[in-house]
């Protein structure tokens, strides 16, 4: 496994990262207290020592397998979590900003991960009027001097790094935020374009997720692949996922060498800007962990 320093917060963090959603159920399996904990043991044999998971895969669903499997590892990883989602019985998930929903959020997250500490909590892309709430940034302040959280950070909205919007980017060093993560793969590469060279002009670190493009970039896909109910790619129109497959077999055709895996080369082209710290990746089984891992060996 390599390694790269995360800006200014000096983590050396792999740069293979552990995404969660999978293990949300929504991609058409379940899984396991057990089979989570194989994964992260198995992760962390093969030197990934990065984690991101979230408030709303589930309601702390997710966090709380994490938590059951980390264990006594708890110090081994770097575990990165977001805010700005709650459950209730009116809805299944709505936005929830102000300082103290977040603080409630805050407390919920270290008693599902079973931890003192979050090393990474990230504003969960929420829209310029959430973000600009300078109590909530107060607040969030005062639980790094708390110890509660090590770095503030920043997940940028997909719609927001599509449309260039850079208001919540400029203000983040100002507001205490030392890392930022971005939508980020071969098939959207707009980050490229603004995001990831201001991050790298105010040293601010780079987490880019869906370095596969959910599955389309891993080459296990044709042309009219038809996904189950239970999983989240069969909410997306046929047409939608048949460009982005269309667009695969080009990529195939015009741009990967002979030979190559096409997941692992496209971990690998996320990889080669130097500003990206880690690409966060999921897995379903230890086997795509694996490959996953090899990419970068």
């Amino acid at each position: 496994m390599k390694y790269r320093v995360l800006g200014k917060t000096g983590l050396k963090v792999s740069v293979i990262g552990l995404g969660t959603h999978q293990f949300s159920g929504e991609w058409a399996k379940e899984f396991s207290e057990d089979e989570v904990t194989k994964i992260l043991e198995r992760a962390q044999d093969l030197g990934i020592n990065l984690l991101d998971t979230a408030e709303c895969y589930g309601n702390h669903s997710v966090e709380e397998l994490v938590g059951k499997s980390l264990g006594k590892q708890r110090k081994q990883w770097i575990v990165a979590t977001k805010f700005g989602h709650v459950y209730n019985q009116a809805a299944p998930k709505t936005e929830a900003w102000s300082s103290s929903q977040v603080r409630r959020q805050l407390e919920d997250s270290l008693r599902a991960l079973k931890t003192d500490y979050i090393d990474i909590y990230q504003f969960h892309s929420g829209s310029n009027k959430d973000f600009f709430n300078d109590k909530l940034w107060e607040m969030l302040r005062e639980q790094v001097s708390l110890g509660k959280v090590r770095f503030l950070a920043l997940s940028l909205a997909g719609d927001l790094t599509a449309k260039n919007d850079l208001k919540q980017l400029q203000s983040a060093s100002s507001l205490g935020i030392d890392v930022v993560q971005a939508l980020y793969n071969r098939l959207h590469p707009e980050a490229e374009e603004k995001i990831l060279p201001y991050c790298e002009n105010h040293d601010l670190g780079v987490l880019t997720r869906v370095p596969l493009a959910k599955g389309f970039l891993s080459g296990s896909y044709r042309l009219g692949a038809i996904f189950p109910q239970d999983d989240i790619r069969s909410t997306y129109s046929a047409e939608f996922n048949d460009e982005q497959l269309r667009r695969v077999e080009e990529i195939k055709r015009n741009e990967l060498p002979a030979g190559e895996d096409m997941a692992g080369w496209a971990l690998r082209w996320c990889l080669r800007k130097p500003v990206v710290s880690s690409v966060i990746v999921g897995c379903k089984n230890i086997e795509q962990l694996e490959l996953n891992a090899a990419a970068v060996v």
